[in-house]
């Protein structure tokens, strides 16, 4: 079975959101192994340009260990896909036997360039930005549509 990683930085507090995420990764486990990792955010009172920088490397040197197999890093900048079409680039991976897939949701300040190399494929929802928890929610729900959609699910209308 295909082992899928989401490693996110930071927290979710809300219990909606975390509601709706077990959900999903409840309903995942029909089609596979999937994992949420979660690591601390880095914290300031006063952020400037380059302490931004700071933390986005310092949170990519916790990242980068974790990722592992074929890795989706979410960032603005990345493709966007339909979901029929992210559907088809995951049944790809399994095809050709990809054993671990892993996404990767950065902190408040984004990604590192040293995740962003390390990355496959630069993934992007939208050009909007969007609360973290809310779119650990959104990735983890097109994740289940995606593997719906591949097994024949009546899910995705």
């Amino acid at each position: 079975m295909i082992k899928i990683n989401l490693v996110a930085v930071g927290k979710v507090k809300e219990k909606y959101f975390a509601d709706g995420i077990a959900e999903y990764a409840k309903r995942l486990s029909r089609f596979c192994e999937f994992k949420i990792i979660e690591l601390q955010e880095e914290n300031y009172q006063k952020v400037d340009d380059a302490l931004i920088s700071s933390i986005k490397e310092k949170e990519g040197e916790k990242i980068l260990p974790l990722l592992k197999g074929f890795v989706f890093a979410m960032a603005i900048e990345g493709d966007k896909f339909s979901s029929e079409k992210f559907a088809k680039q995951l049944k790809n991976l399994v095809d050709i036997g990809q054993g671990v897939i892993t996404f990767v949701i950065g902190g408040s300040y984004g990604l590192s360039d040293a995740v962003k190399n390390r990355a496959d494929k630069l993934l992007s929802f939208s050009d909007m930005t969007f609360p973290h928890t809310l779119f650990r929610l959104m990735l983890t729900e097109q994740i289940y549509r995606a593997f719906s959609i591949n097994s024949g699910s009546a899910y995705h209308k």
